[in-house]
């Protein structure tokens, strides 16, 4: 979880999305968690490592997508709303928190 002041943290809330930017969000962790469940079936049929970790990356890849839009959707809202009071900075630390 990232950790934000109350300003940032409002920003950042559900309610100040760009439009559609929610529902993106949700069909993604919607896909992520069916993603696990074929991690989890995977192990417990005893597949191969390779098979495993192949699925575990694309888990990973697809939550990093997850952060990125958030922060995208941060950027957004900051450029349409300069006096906005997250800082450039906060910014950079968000996108950071991703790599």
């Amino acid at each position: 979880m990232v950790s934000t002041s109350s300003a940032t943290a409002d920003q950042l809330s559900a309610g100040s999305l760009p439009p559609g930017v929610l529902d993106d969000v949700h069909k993604r962790l919607a896909r992520i968690e069916g993603q696990i469940r074929g991690v989890r079936r995977l192990l417990d049929e005893g597949a191969g490592c390779k098979d495993v970790l192949h699925q575990v990356a694309a888990v990973n890849a697809a939550f990093d997508r997850v952060g990125y839009k958030l922060v995208a959707a941060a950027m957004e809202h900051c450029v349409a709303n300069p006096d906005s009071p997250m800082t450039t900075e906060e910014l950079e630390g968000l996108f950071l928190k991703l790599s």
